[in-house]
């Protein structure tokens, strides 16, 4: 049994009235708060009160190509504004931070700590961004007691963090405890040339995963915008060639699953129709099926039964 999850309520306020400027974000009954700050926002910033205290944040930068990975530094400071200030003049590649602070100011130089090496943890293994810190932060000896709170203020940290549209706490694919439930969600496609691969749907697309095989070489109607993405995922290193083969190296997400079978193919394809599951039932029929289910497990009530007063006699 799975335990029950309830919804959150998340406030954001913009304070400068501008969606694409700083930003408060709060989650109800969470004594955190969060900070969006663009880079060129930060010399605002010096009047908060609560962003000369103690804090843990993130740094972020864009992928320098559709190939990459968007970059990501993850510190801590005890008075953070001073610090971003700082980064400021120092670290070129970041144009948004994303603070962390207290509400009741109790986090301290320990916790902090913690929570710098947590964080570095969580997105080391997720495998999203490529991280910049030089080091690996190391992890402060706290209690029990503190190690709960702190591990709870993590979720909410990588709530925020997700809705503010950085995922650098999410694997691109999770995998679960039942190797045979993960499998159902897979699908599969092969294909001449040596292509034979796995995937799965995302919120952000489809990922192919690792170890897929891609097909040896491309035909000549092959799209250039495509093509250019295959040449530049083999250039990253993320599909590399081993024998005779080509193989992806990790995982990795397409904007589609059409994109993915036409990288995987060397060819135009419909993700749709390309993709097949362990019943080999193609992904539009899956998605088709997907949307009948729900329908019909959708009862309208309809409207309330008419209340007809009696009259006593």
């Amino acid at each position: 049994m799975y335990a029950k999850k309830y919804g959150k309520t998340i406030k954001l306020f913009l304070m400068d009235a501008d969606p694409e400027g700083r930003m408060v974000c709060e989650i109800s009954n969470w004594n955190g708060k969060a900070y969006r700050i663009p880079r060129s926002d930060v010399k605002n910033c010096l009047n908060r009160y609560d962003l000369q205290a103690t804090a843990v944040y993130l740094l972020f930068g864009r992928a320098e190509s559709s190939s990459t990975k968007a970059k990501v530094y993850i510190g801590e400071a005890e008075n953070v504004y001073s610090r971003l200030a700082q980064h400021v003049s120092e670290k070129e590649f970041w144009t948004e931070a994303v603070v962390f602070v207290s509400k009741d100011e109790t986090l301290n130089k320990a916790h902090i700590k913690y929570l710098e090496s947590r964080l570095y943890e969580i997105a080391l293994f997720a495998e999203r961004y490529n991280i910049e810190n030089n080091n690996r932060p190391t992890k402060s000896l706290i209690s029990e007691s503190d190690q709960a709170e702190m591990e709870e203020f993590i979720e909410y940290i990588k709530i925020l963090v997700n809705t503010m549209g950085y995922k650098v706490f999410q694997p691109l694919v999770a995998r679960r405890l039942s190797a045979k439930a993960d499998e159902a969600e897979y699908f599969f496609l092969t294909g001449p040339r040596g292509a034979n691969g796995k995937g799965k749907r995302t919120a952000d697309g489809f990922v192919v995963v690792e170890g897929s095989h891609v097909a040896r070489e491309t035909t000549d109607s092959f799209p250039t915008g495509l093509a250019t993405l295959r040449d530049e995922l083999i250039e990253s290193g993320v599909i590399v060639k081993r024998g005779q083969l080509l193989i992806f190296s990790s995982d990795y997400l397409f904007s589609s699953p059409s994109a993915a079978a036409a990288v995987m193919l060397g060819r135009s394809a419909n993700g749709l129709t390309q993709w097949r599951n362990v019943k080999n039932q193609e992904l539009k029929a899956v998605e088709s099926a997907e949307l009948v289910q729900a329908d019909g497990a959708f009862v309208n009530p309809g409207p309330e039964p008419l209340q007809v007063a009696s009259s006593g006699q």
